[in-house]
């Protein structure tokens, strides 16, 4: 997965350019229907110095994170705030008022939510099966809950789970929103970061809220140090979907992953990848911008 997501037409470029000749005329195409627009209550405008970036939130996955970062972004926290350590292949990190990586909001810290407790809802759209391995020996599905990436044990253990629901976790693709935390797994405050590349260590090691839905290029795009050199890129201005008036709200639209066309994409991942187990950072969940 290079960039995630693309708009449509660089979706449907790419899959062009990677499947045989005679296969581009069958390119998905997704009908009107299949098409959802996020709830702007969920949906995050970042205007940066380097452009704009959208972001739909996950409060199924990350409820306490997500009350946290939307209380304060309507606040004004994020405001102002800089870019202070941004890595070549890694991630962008933000959110510190005192801009250096030490500081937070007055809110007392946050309990972490990885792994989190998935039940039968919301909908966990599976791509792929896991074999175990040393740091998880149970077999595992991964997939997306909305435009999230997820591993999740096995949803028939459910039926075995007192609680009816199993444990799963955000995986750290291009586009993912990561809550910044120190030393102790509760410790998150403010602090986030977005992800440039996917970076498989933070899995199950950091609470993912959200994901990138257009403006990754402006991820890419910012200056990179740890600090940069000044002038550092600052979020400009962070609100709430909801909160902007109706004439000036983006109009976006993301593919439903429960339909046929991003079936069908999934489908075409798989025959890339020749048999090896599906990674959902390789699947990009097309985006349209009105």
């Amino acid at each position: 997965m290079k960039i995630a997501p693309f708009a449509l037409a660089a979706l449907l470029s790419l899959a062009a350019a990677t499947v045989p000749a005679q296969a581009q005329a069958q390119a998905p195409v997704p009908a009107a229907g299949e098409w959802r627009t996020p709830d702007p209550e969920n949906v995050l405008v970042f205007d940066t110095s380097k452009g704009r970036v959208i972001v739909e939130m996950a409060p199924a996955v990350a409820p306490g994170h997500v009350e946290r970062v939307r209380g304060l972004v309507r606040a004004g926290f994020y405001d102002g705030l800089t870019f202070f350590r941004v890595i070549d292949g890694f991630m962008a990190q933000t959110g510190d008022p005192e801009n250096t990586g030490v500081g937070g909001s007055e809110l007392p810290d946050l309990k972490a939510e990885y792994p989190f407790r998935r039940g039968a809802t919301p909908g966990f759209t599976v791509i792929d099966r896991m074999p175990g391995n040393f740091e998880t020996p149970s077999a595992t599905e991964v997939g997306f809950i909305g435009v999230l990436p997820v591993r999740s044990l096995p949803s028939m253990q459910m039926m075995m789970a007192a609680d009816g629901k199993v444990s799963s976790w955000g995986l750290f693709c291009p586009g993912v929103m990561g809550m910044a935390r120190a030393q102790s797994p509760d410790s998150a405050n403010s602090q986030f970061f977005f992800m440039r590349s996917a970076y498989p260590s933070l899995d199950n090691n950091y609470t993912a809220w959200g994901r990138v839905i257009v403006g990754q290029d402006v991820v890419r795009a910012l200056k990179v140090g740890e600090p940069p050199a000044p002038p550092l890129d600052v979020m400009t201005k962070v609100r709430v979907m909801a909160d902007l008036p109706a004439a000036q709200r983006p109009r976006v639209q993301v593919l439903d992953v429960t339909g046929p066309t991003f079936k069908a994409l999934v489908a075409e991942a798989k025959a890339r990848a020749g048999g090896r187990p599906l990674n959902p950072c390789d699947i990009d969940i097309p985006t349209k911008v009105g």
